[in-house]
């Protein structure tokens, strides 16, 4: 995978943001730019709905109506077959020069899932590795994949102590 290869947001009409993504797609498959446009995205979430007569509903709604997330390494080429695609209105940027998502922003919208393997679960002793509570050992109470924490109960000070983590910072303790 190119490293110089970015995510750029697309503006389309509304009500057309799979349509435009199935094209680009097509568009990639024919072409062959499978090297320059890596991965067409249109972010989504369940939701559930109420109706009329209080049955619950679960819906999938777009999270940017109007819009789609393209991973791809701008040259004129690409920009040429995302820029010409039917729908699409223009690239998010000043102008005509469309500015790719930074790192955070990307990370913020969850767009690239990154699996997270956690070699330790509730209830495990773990030795704090990193931090000002460096070489601590405790126990771990709840572990958020999602928010990247882990609370673990420390003895400091003769009690029982619950201090929230990141993954990275504690290991499994080895017996």
């Amino acid at each position: 995978m190119p490293e110089n290869a970015s995510w750029f947001v697309v503006h389309t009409y509304s009500g057309y943001e799979k349509k435009v993504a199935a094209t680009i797609e097509k568009t990639v498959e024919n072409r062959k730019l499978h090297d320059l446009i890596l991965e067409v995205s249109v972010p989504t979430e369940e939701v559930t709905e109420l109706t009329a007569d209080n049955k619950k509903k679960v819906v999938e709604r777009k999270i940017f109506p109007g819009y789609v997330l393209v991973k791809m390494t701008m040259t004129d080429e690409s920009w040429h077959a995302v820029r010409n695609t039917r729908g699409v209105t223009g690239f998010v940027g000043p102008g005509s020069r469309p500015v790719p998502l930074t790192d955070a922003e990307v990370a913020a919208l969850g767009v690239e899932k990154h699996e997270i393997i956690v070699p330790y679960a509730a209830g495990d002793s773990v030795k704090i590795i990193d931090g000002p509570l460096n070489t601590f050992v405790g126990v771990v109470e709840e572990i958020e994949l999602e928010k990247n924490r882990v609370r673990v109960v420390i003895s400091l000070f003769g009690r029982e102590t619950p201090v929230e983590l990141e993954l990275e910072q504690v290991e499994p303790l080895v017996v």
